[in-house]
């Protein structure tokens, strides 16, 4: 028996929900940005999108192919509100509702599809929902087949508001059309060393040999690149009740200009190796992996894997900074060594509580750590901080909300639900 998958994934989200919640930016070119009023487009409109601005541009650029653009700073805590209502609607139809995004989820309906009418009047159903319950300025595009990769790869092949099926005989004229990149897991680096193995299409990818895939990719990720040819795909729904395993932490900031000074460079990337080391320590667990990227003037990503387990900003940082050396920022032109965008994460992630305590590990050095992390979460994150970071400001970008100040986000919270009751 064939599994019914759906794919529902927001239309502009961000920016929808800002249309949604102010009907004057409605049906007009919106960009949202960064909390920390940095030239930085996170989500766009589909008026900007129709003007070829993409999602993530500066504003600058956006502005140069549309001068009339609105900007408007994010509010993530209306959008997660939003998105519990949305999970509260999909959860009516099946138990097995995954959220995969803060705008996206998957349903498994394969065994409740009969006792609502059939996987159609779901879809119709769950958009009218949608409209009636959350608003009549956002909409969700869906996508329908019997594994999750080809659910979500349907979901963006007629948006807005679409709605795509596609079935076991569908697939080759599917790949036919499609980029690779449009895959979910093929990004542009992924592109390029596909293409330098004589490989363009997803229906080129569908005939290349294991054998070469590995060659070029090693064994896991040539084994994934080959599934997602055949279009194979064996991943179970998990509802998100359960909670699920975290696989990875990170943090991403745009930089209020661009930047061209290493010792603010390095300042901000501590910054955002101490946040990571703050989620670990709430979640309780701890890393080995540890990867950054720094986009600019040239693009540099890396990671490196240690053999014991990390969940210091400190000990983050210092492979960081080791992967920084590496790419020999002092040899480069200033354009060339300029950054703009600094992502760090985490992942190899094992529970704190699974670990064995190391015979060197310092006690003292333990309790300072707590002690800090608790006037941090008491009095906001980086009341306490590092020497290195004294004389740069305060990171403002807001990640998802998750950093944000407890009593904003309860005040954002309260302002979006009485906008619903009303």
């Amino acid at each position: 028996m064939k599994r019914v998958i759906l794919h529902i994934d927001f239309d502009s989200y961000f920016a929808s929900c800002e249309q949604q919640f102010d009907p004057t930016l409605r049906g007009k070119p919106i960009g949202v940005t960064a909390t920390n009023g940095r030239t930085c487009i996170i989500a766009a409109s589909r008026e900007a999108k129709k003007l070829g601005i993409p999602s993530v541009s500066r504003v600058w650029e956006a502005r140069k192919v549309c001068p009339q653009l609105i900007t408007v700073g994010a509010h993530f805590e209306k959008y997660w509100e939003i998105t519990k209502l949305f999970l509260n609607i999909c959860k009516d139809y099946s138990p097995y509702v995954e959220l995969f995004s803060l705008d996206e989820v998957f349903i498994d309906i394969t065994g409740t599809e009969n006792l609502f009418g059939g996987r159609y009047k779901i879809v119709g159903t769950i958009k009218s929902r949608v409209e009636k319950e959350i608003g009549e300025y956002i909409t969700v595009s869906v996508g329908l087949s019997y594994n999750r990769l080809l659910a979500k790869l349907a979901s963006g092949l007629n948006k807005p508001n679409g709605f795509v099926e596609i079935g076991p005989t569908d697939v080759e004229k599917v790949y036919s059309k499609i980029k690779l990149t449009d895959f979910c897991g093929i990004g542009a680096r992924i592109e390029r060393r596909l293409n330098k193995i004589g490989i363009y299409t997803p229906l080129q990818l569908r005939a290349a040999s294991l054998e070469v895939l590995i060659a070029e990719f090693k064994d896991v990720e040539g084994h994934f690149l080959k599934k997602l040819g055949l279009a194979q795909d064996d991943s179970e729904v998990i509802p998100y009740y359960l909670g699920g395993e975290t696989k990875s932490v990170g943090r991403s900031y745009c930089l209020p200009k661009n930047e061209y000074d290493q010792r603010v460079i390095l300042q901000n990337i501590y910054e955002l190796c101490e946040e990571i080391g703050i989620k670990l320590r709430r979640l309780n667990k701890k890393a080995k992996t540890i990867g950054l990227y720094l986009g600019g003037g040239q693009n540099h990503h890396g990671r490196k894997t240690v053999t014991d387990y990390i969940d210091w900003g400190s000990d983050i940082f210092g492979l960081c900074k080791a992967l920084y050396n590496e790419w020999e920022f002092e040899k480069l032109s200033r354009e060339e060594g300029m950054v703009r965008q600094i992502s760090v994460w985490a992942g190899n992630l094992e529970d704190g509580s699974n670990l064995t305590l190391l015979l060197f590990d310092q006690p003292k050095s333990s309790k300072l750590q707590k002690a800090v992390d608790q006037i941090n979460e008491r009095f906001g994150d980086h009341t306490i901080r590092n020497g290195f970071v004294h004389n740069c400001p305060n990171l403002k970008t807001v990640p998802n909300g998750y950093m944000a100040d407890k009593f904003e986000r309860q005040k954002l919270a309260k302002e979006f639900r009485d906008y619903i009751q009303n």
